[in-house]
């Protein structure tokens, strides 16, 4: 049987004017959810980062990348990574994405230190993780769509299947509105705004392309994701929103959760061996039917059969 390992993260910026509430909670009932599917508590197989401790388990930059190195160090491992934080997007030093932008994470010390990109994410999460391991993320966070970068994306749309123009139709959309902007005359302001509408659809875009369908010509290579999907890692991803998408806390019982968090775990209760489009549409109506808007996605490193078994 295979070593499982686990590295949960939860930031509630406790005392800052970006405090959250209910990234503590979510760890707690993470941690809880993976000791019934056999994943030890024992500091050698999990470890926790929160904003409430101190020394190497202080959720700062450093510790976070050191904890990620940990969990994907060894071969013949299930290895599962949860985050229940801010998440934001930055500009891209690299030029190699055409969206101009990355999705991130925010350490507890981002703002003296700065934050986590996709890049640095897939670098230390799925390059790093052997050929014959697997990694499964939940990210509860804002922006959290391409935070690993995955070559394939899945998402569900209100009826329970996966639709693909979506993306196509919201990209034309965003692209439309850029349009109308100049049409009206050029300023300062309506450039701002056109440049966020070009890069969310962009991202559209490249969210399509991962489908397999081939890019709209003028958009652009994003040059990491051919590179991306040779790799071939059995890596899956459930994110909390799409990249234009903020997430929320929820309130359950008195108590606040992260929505993406609570929902995931809800379907897990009432499907415990779900399939991937299983898991991923539940997820969906589970949010849908509490009033939460955003759209969780699945993310996976290599093309495979949304219907073979979830791996944990």
């Amino acid at each position: 049987m295979s070593r499982k390992k686990s590295l949960l993260i939860g930031i509630n910026y406790t005392g800052s004017q970006n405090e959250l509430r209910g990234c503590h909670q979510d760890v707690e009932n993470v941690a809880e959810f993976l000791s019934y599917r056999g994943y030890s508590d024992d500091p050698r197989a999990q470890v926790i980062l929160r904003d409430d401790a101190r020394g190497q388990y202080y959720p700062n930059g450093h510790n976070i990348l050191a904890a990620i190195d940990w969990l994907v160090c060894e071969p013949g491992t299930c290895n599962v990574f949860h985050y229940s934080g801010h998440g934001g997007q930055v500009r891209d030093p690299t030029g190699n994405h055409p969206s101009g932008i990355l999705d991130t994470i925010c350490p507890v010390d981002f703002q003296e230190n700065g934050q986590i990109n996709s890049d640095i994410l897939h670098e230390h999460l799925v390059s790093r993780l052997p050929l014959n391991s697997t990694l499964f993320v939940i990210l509860d966070c804002c922006h959290s769509g391409s935070a690993l970068e995955l070559p394939f994306v899945y998402r569900s749309d209100d009826e329970g299947n996966v639709n693909l123009m979506d993306n196509l139709k919201e990209g034309m959309h965003l692209f439309g509105e850029a349009n109308d902007l100049f049409r009206g005359g050029f300023s300062f302001q309506k450039l701002g705004e056109a440049e966020d509408l070009y890069a969310g659809a962009t991202n559209f875009f490249r969210s399509f392309k991962h489908m397999g369908e081939s890019q709209p010509p003028g958009l652009g290579e994003d040059s990491n994701y051919a590179e991306y999907e040779r790799e071939h890692k059995m890596v899956s991803m459930f994110s909390g929103c799409r990249d234009d998408q903020t997430s929320a806390d929820a309130n359950i019982g008195g108590m606040s959760e992260g929505a993406m968090s609570w929902a995931f775990l809800e379907t897990m209760k009432r499907i415990p061996n779900p399939t991937y489009l299983q898991a991923l549409t539940d997820t969906r109506y589970c949010l849908k039917q509490s009033n939460y808007t955003q759209v969780p996605q699945l993310s996976v490193g290599l093309q495979m059969d949304l219907e073979r078994p979830l791996v944990l």
